[in-house]
């Protein structure tokens, strides 16, 4: 993006701002404030395109405007787990990668079966001992972590684990989809790579699947952009569009459904149903731990008016789900853990649609 009077550089203006701005048109007549949906597979030969697997002018508009948030390089992919496969790929044959016994069901997936090909190993490590986890990344090639912990809600000690992970040589990948780039920004903490399941908060509306990877370093980021290119990770360009148009409002939906997450943490504390209530102090998810495990939990499927049953998170309305009912969640996270997604509903309205749902189940 150029840097005109009408565009200031990123550096000098708020997140916020960023959010709204960058990634536009020129101010000129005539010209669209949003760059249009490209549809072309095929571009005129002598530029820097060529062809639609090497870019897009809808993806470059996304680009630059989560990239501006992050403090790096953004290349957009097709979903998260298209993002988390080409950052894997970067690890070599028979490489050791670190990551938290508490990770998103997907990423634990993607590493298990790499393990099973005998692409690489896994050294699964609790992500609240710092001392456990460098330990662990002895002669291990890649850190990878969560802040907060899917759906534990842990949170790392950031800097920390990126320093001593650096001293022994290990890059340091943070997936920062809870957290998203309103609320932590590991670049610059000196994390090596964000990864992003922008299907999330990042888009916002629960009709877009996508991922990102951003980074500082050039060259790392060259490596990001040939996996792409070689496996064809790619997003539409109509679902770029859509996650940029959700990015603008990040900060706002994020400040909302962070100020309701507070109210019903307050108001779910102490209730009878309920053996714990965790949050990480920021965000918008929340989990709670029914005291008499999956059966309850699952009932609550069938007693909310607003709450709604899905997997997902980070859309405009609240979800929830019982996260053990996937074989692939950790044993260790209770039967009866729920993980919330607050979304932009009245705090009092959710309150009492999710309160009366518990007091019925519990």
């Amino acid at each position: 993006m150029s840097v005109t009077p009408e565009h200031p550089a990123p550096a000098d203006l708020r997140p916020e701002t960023v959010a709204v701005t960058v990634g536009r048109p020129p101010h000129v007549p005539d010209q669209p404030l949003n760059v249009p949906v490209h549809l072309a597979s095929t571009y005129v030969a002598g530029g820097d395109l060529e062809y639609g697997r090497y870019g897009n002018p809808s993806w470059t508009a996304f680009e630059d405007a989560l990239g501006a948030l992050e403090g790096g390089r953004c290349v957009s992919f097709a979903s998260g787990q298209a993002a988390e496969a080409a950052v894997l790929d970067l690890v070599p044959d028979g490489g050791i990668v670190v990551a938290p016994q508490h990770s998103y069901t997907g990423t634990v997936l993607a590493l298990d079966d790499r393990a099973t090909m005998g692409r690489l190993s896994v050294r699964y490590v609790d992500l609240t001992d710092v001392e456990a986890v460098l330990a662990a990344c002895d002669g291990a090639d890649l850190l990878w972590f969560e802040s907060p912990t899917n759906p534990a809600l842990e949170l790392a000690d950031t800097p920390a684990l990126v320093a001593g992970a650096h001293a022994r040589g290990a890059l340091v990948v943070v997936d920062n989809t809870f957290a998203t780039p309103a609320r932590r920004r590991p670049l610059a903490d000196g994390a090596d790579l964000v990864v992003h399941s922008a299907t999330k908060a990042i888009s916002g509306h629960s009709d877009v699947i996508m991922g990102a990877v951003v980074g500082t370093d050039p060259a790392l980021v060259q490596r990001v952009i040939a996996r792409r290119s070689l496996v064809g990770g790619i997003p539409s360009a109509f679902e770029t569009f859509l996650a940029l148009r959700g990015l603008r409002t990040l900060h706002v939906r994020i400040d909302r459904a962070e100020a309701t997450a507070r109210t019903l943490v307050e108001r779910l504390d102490g209730h009878p149903a309920l053996s714990e209530v965790r949050y990480p102090g920021f965000g918008t998810i929340v989990s709670i731990v029914l005291r008499g495990g999956a059966e309850p939990a699952d009932a609550l499927a069938g007693r909310t008016a607003l709450w709604i049953h899905a997997t997902s998170l980070g859309g405009v309305e609240s979800t929830f789900e019982r996260r053990r009912r996937w074989p692939a969640e950790a044993e260790t996270i209770p039967a009866g853990l729920v993980r919330l997604s607050v979304g932009l509903e009245h705090p009092d309205d959710l309150a009492a649609d999710l309160i009366a749902a518990l007091d019925s189940v519990g």
